[in-house]
């Protein structure tokens, strides 16, 4: 039998597979403003890679290569998406409740079983240098994977590579191997924004310690919420790739979910990771403000210090400010006449000063603390 007609019948059995009642509507709609669909189509020994507007174009793919992966651009909100959205769900038989945590994105990462397909949610980032991440939704069928996404931006690039260059694998396995290269590099894009977070914590920590925080509470902070965006996005992921990998599904192959296995180690890393800084963060703030206690608590010793140092002065010089006549008795205070008066009070005061000073020195209020 030819190829031709091998892919012929392979067309008309993937036809009446997806060809659901109302699936001839297809070519009515207009689709002028209808998502574009990326679509790499690929074997063991080629690939194809086409921009695809009418949701009736995928079924040549579907029916010609082995694994079909179909990334959608964002669809929007209005009638033409919700048209488009109506129209891929007829040909993906895909359920109206998933076609909604499609639309109404910042779901929780999940994994729910159909008879069909297997449908999981999960959080990209947008990029590598904040913790803002975007819905990810991705459909796994027996030859196909379909992927949603929020934004524009995404972090798959390194498996449309794998895919144009054949490295590694990917294109001598299934789709399931698919789904698994796209959530694995989803996951993995978290560990750069980590190690940029973990550097941005020594140097808060070098500025403590070198007392030049002055933005150290606002750096601190922006830090911990981006730890715990991290924490909001991954540990649900976590829990559905357990899903993945424990429960038994046709469409996953027993070597997929020991991969699958590792994409949740590489999570639970992860989340050891963000409980870490999440405590170093708090670690850094306490030291922050201990340390600017402790400074408020050294000019308050100065302060002390040098009020106490003019109690002896402040003494002598108001007793010799009051006003007695010493006409009138010769114990009112005598040495104001005397020649040596003045003298005599810059002494005492002198010897009032110095007395406090070394007393508190000895009893260790001044220099470093001895030790008893």
């Amino acid at each position: 039998m030819s190829s031709d007609i091998k892919a012929k019948r392979r067309s008309q059995r993937i036809t009446a597979e997806f060809a659901l009642p109302g699936v001839m509507d297809l070519n009515q709609a207009s689709t002028t403003e209808s998502p574009i669909m990326h679509v790499m189509a690929y074997s063991e020994h080629a690939y194809v890679e086409q921009a695809v507007r009418d949701p009736a174009g995928l079924i040549e793919f579907l029916a010609k290569w082995p694994v079909t992966w179909i990334n959608i651009d964002p669809v929007g909100y209005g009638p033409h998406a919700q048209a488009f959205m109506e129209r891929l769900g007829k040909l993906f038989n895909l359920h109206e409740l998933e076609l909604e945590d499609i639309i109404n994105v910042h779901q929780r990462a999940k994994v729910e079983e159909y008879e069909e397909h297997i449908f999981v949610v999960t959080r990209m980032l947008v990029n590598r240098d904040t913790a803002e991440s975007e819905q990810l939704s991705l459909f796994l069928g027996k030859s196909y994977v379909l992927t949603f996404r929020e934004m524009a931006a995404d972090c798959l690039d390194p498996v449309r590579d794998k895919i144009r260059k054949s490295r590694g694998r990917i294109r001598a396995e299934k789709s399931d191997y698919l789904m698994y290269a796209i959530i694995d590099a989803v996951v993995d894009s978290y560990f750069p924004l980590l190690t940029k977070l973990a550097d941005r914590l020594d140097n808060i920590e070098e500025e403590i310690l070198e007392k030049s925080e002055k933005n150290t509470p606002e750096d601190v902070y922006e830090v911990r919420r981006d730890i715990l965006s991290i924490r909001k996005s991954v540990w649900p992921t976590r829990e559905a790739l357990s899903t993945l990998y424990r429960d038994t599904n046709p469409l996953v192959s027993e070597a997929t979910r020991l991969y699958l296995r590792d994409c949740y180690d590489h999570a639970v890393r992860i989340i050891d990771f963000v409980e870490m800084y999440r405590e170093v963060a708090s670690a850094l703030m306490e030291l922050h403000y201990t340390r600017v206690s402790n400074r408020l608590n050294e000019v308050m010793k100065v302060l002390t210090i040098i009020t106490t140092l003019f109690i002896g002065p402040s003494f002598v010089a108001s007793l010799y400010g009051m006003n007695f006549n010493t006409e009138k008795s010769p114990l009112n205070m005598p040495e104001l006449s005397w020649y040596f008066g003045y003298p005599l009070a810059l002494f005492l005061m002198f010897t009032f000063s110095m007395s406090i000073l070394m007393y508190l020195y000895f009893r260790g209020f001044l220099g470093p603390q001895r030790r008893g």
